[in-house]
């Protein structure tokens, strides 16, 4: 078997998300549409009068899992990455690889930015000498898989895809690149984030991205509802082990589903909007359902980025039909930002893993809040509750995620 005819299948798969601190507890909390929207009980968001004083926040805080020593050296960001990467570990069976096979690509939208900040304080009002010797490791943006890779000795290579929202899917991208090449047996592979903290909140409301559902946080998030005004910061890792196929079988593996493909375009139209008509979601579409050797009519299911902005979510319609055509008239679309809120660097691997899931249980999730469906939304929504997935043996199914900068990943999965 040559190197790019390797293919690429899931065998583990780890999450802690504003829904469940495990990939169970988050898909039940899914299908059972359960908003993980709450208001934020730090005293930051009165004492910096805040316009947005909610978020989605991890369900299960790191502290209650990892060990202190952990607490204490790890920037947030890389404290949920290393959770969600044990999940993983020990879902895909232990395995046993060699460490030049093995390779970790973790990535993040913002980065250590807590740490940042809380360095820049300490710096200031008590001086350079009470600021922490590991800061710089704790706030640089390959530290989560850095801390990943140390964990489990990955040393084919440690990578950081950093593209905004776009980043966890460019992740998993890039892992099965790496397996496709002959770099690596075993990736693991996804995106981390954990950005709940003023300056974020503070910015993101200034350029009118987020929803300020104030008074009613778990109804804030409404992606292709009419009613609209912004996506719900949240925050959380998913995170995937991607095999060989030929390695997962030699060593008996359990395997969720297949990574067939993916496609990645750049709008080049504007640093945060969408290009409008939807060009740049449509190639990226596209290019992935070529790379993956399948057609628009073999897709059953797609988990939208769907943010909940008024122009994001009409430019993605757009550009899935544009990409899908006649076809998409038979798609199950999920949003399932409008439970978990919009996790930046870490949606694309834990929208990734919901698709899978979505196509392991043939169940597509479903869009909560939707009341009145956007009447430029023409794409089949998935609203209230969930859909049974019909088809063959094998269902298809795509993951869409896009960042600020003009970035588009789409990857597709398939049952097995």
């Amino acid at each position: 078997m040559t190197a790019t005819a390797r293919r690429v299948v899931v065998t583990g798969m780890g999450a802690t998300t504003p829904l469940g601190g495990d990939v169970r507890s988050t898909w039940e909390a899914v299908l059972a549409g359960t908003s993980g929207a709450r208001p934020i009980s730090a005293p930051w968001t009165e004492e910096y009068e805040l316009p947005v004083t909610f978020a989605a926040q991890a369900a299960v805080a790191a502290e209650q899992v990892l060990e202190r020593r952990e607490v204490k050296r790890l920037d947030p960001s890389q404290q949920f990455a290393v959770i969600a990467a044990r999940e993983a570990w020990a879902d895909a069976g232990t395995p046993d690889v060699d460490p030049l096979r093995l390779a970790s690509v973790v990535a993040t939208g913002i980065g250590g930015i807590w740490t940042l900040l809380t360095a820049y304080d300490t710096l200031r009002e008590k001086g350079a000498r009470r600021v922490l010797p590991l800061t710089v490791p704790m706030l640089m943006g390959n530290g989560p898989t850095s801390a990943v890779s140390l964990e489990f000795t990955a040393r084919a290579g440690a990578h950081t895809p950093v593209s905004a929202c776009a980043s966890g899917a460019e992740a998993l991208a890039y892992g099965a690149d790496m397996i496709r090449s002959g770099r690596a047996d075993v990736v693991i592979a996804g995106g981390t984030e954990a950005a709940i903290h003023p300056l974020p909140i503070a910015s993101f409301a200034s350029m009118h991205a987020l929803s300020r559902r104030n008074e009613d946080p778990a109804r804030a998030s409404r992606p292709f509802d009419t009613q609209r005004d912004g996506f719900v910061l949240g925050e959380g890792a998913g995170i995937v082990v991607l095999e060989s196929e030929e390695h997962a079988r030699a060593r008996g593996a359990r395997i969720h589903a297949e990574l067939l493909g993916a496609g990645l375009s750049a709008d080049a139209h504007h640093v945060a909007a969408p290009e409008p008509e939807g060009a740049g979601v449509s190639r990226a579409v596209r290019d992935a359902l070529q790379s993956a050797g399948v057609s628009a009519a073999d897709v059953v299911h797609v988990n939208a980025h769907a943010t909940s902005t008024p122009a994001g979510d009409v430019a993605e319609d757009k550009g899935l039909r544009l990409a899908l055509g006649d076809a998409a008239e038979g798609i199950a679309v999920s949003a399932t930002k409008s439970m978990t809120g919009h996790l930046l660097g870490a949606a694309g691997a834990v929208e990734s893993i919901l698709t899978i899931l979505a196509l392991r249980e043939r169940m597509a999730p479903p869009t909560i809040n939707v009341d009145d469906l956007d009447p430029e939304v023409t794409l089949d929504v998935v609203r209230k509750d969930p859909r049974p997935l019909n088809g063959g043996a094998r269902l298809v199914g795509i993951n869409n995620a896009f960042g600020f900068g003009g970035h588009n990943v789409s990857v597709v999965f398939a049952s097995v």
